[in-house]
């Protein structure tokens, strides 16, 4: 799968088409399409990824278990913090 980014300072160390690692199926379908981050695509499936909305940043993929590119998205996070 692969994470296609959008421009946020959340995924500014991101490179599009990074590789995250998901565990399931599930996924947000948002009404306003302004809060997507990244979408992924799956087979033919374009699903959300990532969003975030004023004080909310939440991913589909695990950054914990993306390894090097996942611990970037958590730096950016912690970088953030109260920066909306």
């Amino acid at each position: 799968m692969q994470c296609i980014a959008t421009i946020s300072k959340l995924l500014k160390n991101v490179q599009r088409n990074s590789d995250f690692y998901f565990v399931h199926s599930y996924y947000v379908e948002p009404e306003d399409e302004n809060v997507v981050l990244a979408t992924t695509t799956y087979g033919d499936q374009e699903y959300c990824s990532a969003i975030h909305y004023n004080n909310i940043f939440a991913t589909q993929f695990h950054p914990e278990k993306s390894g090097i590119i996942g611990m970037k998205v958590y730096e950016q996070l912690k970088n953030n913090l109260g920066n909306n």
